[in-house]
């Protein structure tokens, strides 16, 4: 079949089935016609996206050429419940920083909500070459690109669909947002969507490029080694900022926030007792993920050498201004004002019940929670953790505990002092 990446990455959306493999074809593929698209039987998308995907003239604005070697891309890699959100508004909050909070939730929802005999047949790689087509196209400020998967599909640019908007400060701001001028306050889940409606595709882009640098949030790619691609992709300025967190607290965390998926787990911290049903292989994949993950990032291949810094969400938490500042270093960027004043409201107060979405909240006294789970888990459940996980706590430097006295002993920190400092 005589198509680029690109066309291949479409057919799949449009559900027929292909699989996207070409996991190493990012690298000069932006300029390459689509020569042999008429032979595929596309369906043809709106007529701006067929040539911005297949004729090698993307859109000027988000063009390749056009963007400032001193641009940077920053990605937050993490896992769910590891407190990314909280991390992200330290990105979010600079007035040069393009955010944008987890846009491959809309690509995860286009696969999964496929048909069933689509899942079955689809390798599993073919999600991992979307997320990463869909990463380069928004460091690149192509959000039109997100309109082969948001739904329902966005017309004439405009969408009320984008997830999590009224997190990214940039979408609910001018000039993409004209009705935020008089609001007070930062945007929230709340007004953001009221004031802003639908969200223009266009305008977002042209305020991206206008932002200079862009930060992207995920917890939906496993392993640091699948950015391999992007990062060795020389028309990006790539850092890849790894948080991570004790297993155990994002345990903790999940249970907290998704009851229905977590109910065994939240019986057996009740009464004590396991239910022969419950769930051990979402925490092991999670730490074999972040153990994974560290050690490669660590052993600073050259692919990864000096873009990548790994961060614990405990260290960020207790010393959130001196962790920023360690962040934004080893971003390349000066942190600005806002993000200090940010770090010094948000940081000293937790969110309460009465505020709307608060279990996603970014506002919280870090260093009160940085090991609360510690009151909230069974000692048996935490001896399991740390048996499925030993590899992970050493690895990242948490303590096991070995007594329930230990376990609520908050004056004994389970946090090792560690230096994870990129080679550079």
């Amino acid at each position: 079949m005589e198509c680029s990446w690109k066309t291949v990455l479409l057919l799949v959306c449009a559900s027929l089935g292909v699989q996207y493999t070409a996991i190493r074809s990012l690298r000069g593929s932006i300029a390459e016609p689509c020569g042999g698209a008429d032979r595929c039987q596309l369906r043809r998308p709106k007529e701006y996206r067929w040539r911005s995907l297949c004729d090698g003239r993307p859109p000027s604005e988000g063009s390749f050429s056009s963007l400032s070697s001193s641009r940077k891309h920053i990605l937050l890699f993490a896992t769910t419940r590891s407190g990314s959100s909280f991390t992200g508004q330290l990105f979010n909050q600079h007035p040069s920083i393009f955010y944008v909070f987890e846009p491959l939730y809309h690509v995860q929802q286009v696969f999964t909500n496929s048909s069933s005999r689509l899942r079955r047949g689809l390798d599993p790689r073919a999600l991992l070459g979307a997320y990463r087509d869909l990463l380069l196209n928004m460091y690149t400020c192509d959000l039109h690109f997100l309109e082969n998967y948001i739904r329902p599909e966005p017309q004439d640019h405009l969408t009320g669909s984008f997830f999590r908007r009224a997190s990214s400060s940039a979408l609910c701001s001018p000039p993409v947002c004209l009705e935020s001028g008089g609001a007070p306050g930062e945007p929230d889940e709340a007004w953001c969507p009221r004031r802003c409606r639908t969200l223009n595709l266009t305008l977002a882009s042209q305020a991206c490029l206008a932002r200079g640098h862009v930060a992207i949030k995920t917890v939906r790619i496993p392993e640091v080694q699948d950015l391999r691609t992007l990062s060795e992709d020389p028309r990006l300025h790539l850092r890849i900022v790894h948080l991570v967190r004790d297993p155990r607290g994002i345990l903790a965390s999940r249970m907290g926030a998704f009851g229905d998926q977590f109910r065994a787990w939240k019986i057996w911290n009740a009464t004590g007792r396991q239910p022969r049903y419950v769930d051990l292989t979402q925490i092991t994949r999670t730490c074999q993920d972040l153990a994974d993950s560290a050690q490669t990032g660590l052993r600073q291949p050259p692919w990864l050498r000096g873009k990548y810094l790994l961060v614990r969400y405990e260290d960020l938490a207790l010393h959130p201004e001196e962790k920023a500042e360690e962040i934004y270093r080893f971003v390349g960027l000066e942190m600005d004002q806002k993000v200090r004043a940010w770090i010094l409201q948000n940081t000293r107060r937790s969110a309460s019940p009465t505020e709307g979405n608060y279990k996603y909240s970014t506002t919280r006294d870090s260093r009160a929670t940085a090991e609360s789970w510690r009151l909230r888990l069974a000692y048996d459940i935490v001896g399991v953790v740390q048996t499925l996980c030993n590899r992970t706590l050493s690895l990242l430097g948490y303590k096991p505990v070995h007594s329930l006295a230990d376990l609520r002993n908050l004056s004994y920190s389970l946090v090792e002092p560690r230096s994870f400092l990129p080679l550079l």
